[in-house]
């Protein structure tokens, strides 16, 4: 391995947007957005969330990626803690050519994938005309 691979990144800390009244930590997950011919995919590491921590909402074109992660007791005694308790938060303006009735996302092994199909565009067509 050579020493870029092995370069570690510091968490960010993410901008909520909005007055805090918590006292966690926030952080924005290092994401990946891949896009075809079909759709865009938003692919998001969140290490130790759960299914159930994690909140995608749709509101004004905006797509917010909320997740929260608990400690949980290691038997043993801690060696090293690069891990902290607190949120994952993401937030990305959605283009008009998506079809947001269509979103999905999957939570595997702490990375979730959102996927985004397109719109399909109209096709042409012929319109009869009726008499009367």
């Amino acid at each position: 391995m050579t020493e870029q691979e092995l370069k570690i990144q510091e968490k960010k800390a993410a901008q909520p947007g909005d007055e805090n009244t918590k006292n966690e930590c926030c952080f924005a997950p290092h994401v990946d957005i891949y896009e075809t011919e079909r759709e865009v995919a938003v692919i998001a590491d969140m290490p130790g969330v759960t299914v159930e921590g994690i909140e995608l909402s749709l509101e004004d074109n905006i797509l917010t990626i909320q997740g929260h992660r608990v400690l949980q007791q290691q038997p043993g005694r801690i060696l090293l803690e690069e891990y902290e308790s607190g949120h994952y938060l993401r937030r990305f303006t959605v283009a008009e050519t998506i079809d947001q009735e269509r979103i999905a996302a999957s939570l595997v092994d702490g990375v979730l994938t959102v996927r985004l199909p397109k719109t399909i565009p109209a096709q042409p067509r012929k319109i009869e005309v009726r008499l009367g």
